[in-house]
């Protein structure tokens, strides 16, 4: 069974590691980590997802799941579980940079958008400066408040 939960201090080196196997950055990683959440499988790490806030936006980042978990939703109830603790600090809209999930995330509601659609500290973020290349895609969603 999967449960999604805050992540802890020691949760750190196995998300580190399945974004590295994923070929995900850990640049900026720390900005991230007090919004870090974790899909468990008995006591493993099987995904992650966190976001940056950023005044009334956010940075959704990190989005990743084991490769023996995809296709069974974990995905899905990650990001989902973001944009409810993003609402929940008054984020009324998530970014994020993909290079690999551009067709993935539509389906959750997220449309591209620009570089310059960011806001100007999101924009100078490690994520957004260095860790993502310029050809990575940009999108955006709005959330229900």
């Amino acid at each position: 069974m999967i449960t999604i939960a805050r992540a802890r201090a020691q949760d750190r080196p196995a998300i580190e590691s399945l974004l590295e196997a994923n070929g995900l950055p850990l640049d900026g990683l720390e900005l991230a980590l007090p919004t870090a959440l974790v899909a468990r499988e008995g006591t493993s790490v099987a995904g992650c997802a966190a976001f940056e806030p950023y005044g009334s936006a956010g940075l959704l980042r990190s989005v990743c799941v084991a490769s023996s978990m995809r296709g069974t939703g974990v995905g899905r109830a990650l990001v989902a579980a973001a944009e409810e603790e993003a609402r929940a600090l008054g984020l009324s809209e998530l970014f994020l940079l993909t290079e690999s999930a551009a067709d993935w995330f539509p389906r959750l509601g997220y449309q591209r958008t620009t570089r310059e659609a960011a806001p100007a500290d999101m924009a100078a973020s490690p994520e957004f400066a260095s860790a993502c290349p310029v050809s990575a895609a940009v999108l955006h969603k709005r959330l229900e408040v």
